[in-house]
């Protein structure tokens, strides 16, 4: 039998973190607003490519950034910056965060290259693949940032080249008012995520969605009514 202390002890699941404010998975809202993210850049062709097509659409987004990209294509991330795009922290050398993990390495190292090639201060943090623990979010939000994951539903796999359609109806048939979305910038070998970006901006516009960073989104969280037990 387990201690009364032990089994009445919160259990620490997504709902524990989202009550709390310690995570975002998306945001509670009635306008129509959604965050696009992208993940593990800059990379030197792709970036590039995904910047074009944010201008074309008038589109912002968030870019989760690894240190050692960054220092390999520092002119792509003062780009990314330059043109009003988020710019987040995504890890120094994108480790999965365990035991032996110096997090706040991770983090201020990234940090530091961030502020040197843009002159600010990142406010987010996403972990890498999405995996965290308890201990990862005390640092987080001890050395000041906010932990950002994605819509469930929103999880384009671009990473996997799963085929440009299964990419565009991930994000089509599931966008809803308020989701971040997962898409990667940086990616090893071809990219399908340019090609499905083309149909999938155009559509979100053309539904009335305006397309913004997830600062921005932040601002539009409304308060979560209470539960009538």
């Amino acid at each position: 039998m387990q201690p009364l202390a032990a089994s009445a002890a919160p259990k620490k699941d997504r709902s524990y973190y989202e009550n709390r404010g310690e995570i975002v998975w998306e945001v509670n809202t009635d306008e129509k607003v959604i965050a696009l993210t992208f993940d593990d850049g800059p990379h030197p062709k792709y970036t590039a490519q995904v910047l074009e097509l944010l201008k074309q659409y008038d589109a912002k987004a968030t870019f989760f950034v690894v240190g050692n990209k960054i220092q390999l294509y520092p002119d792509v991330l003062e780009q990314t910056a330059r043109e009003g795009h988020e710019i987040a922290n995504h890890t120094y050398s994108h480790a999965y965060i365990g035991r032996n993990t110096n997090i706040k390495k991770e983090l201020n190292t990234t940090e530091d290259l961030i502020v040197g090639k843009t002159g600010q201060r990142s406010q987010l943090f996403r972990p890498p693949g999405g995996f965290y623990n308890e201990r990862l979010v005390s640092v987080v939000k001890d050395e000041g940032y906010k932990m950002i994951m994605w819509s469930w539903q929103l999880d384009t796999k671009d990473w996997d080249t799963p085929g440009v359609n299964r990419i565009v109806n991930t994000v089509l048939k599931n966008a809803k008012n308020g989701n971040i979305v997962l898409f990667h910038d940086y990616i090893e070998g071809p990219t399908q995520t340019i090609a499905a970006l083309k149909i999938i901006l155009p559509e979100l516009k053309n539904r009335g969605y305006k397309l913004i960073t997830v600062s921005e989104l932040l601002g539009y969280n409304k308060a979560i009514p209470a539960k009538i037990h």
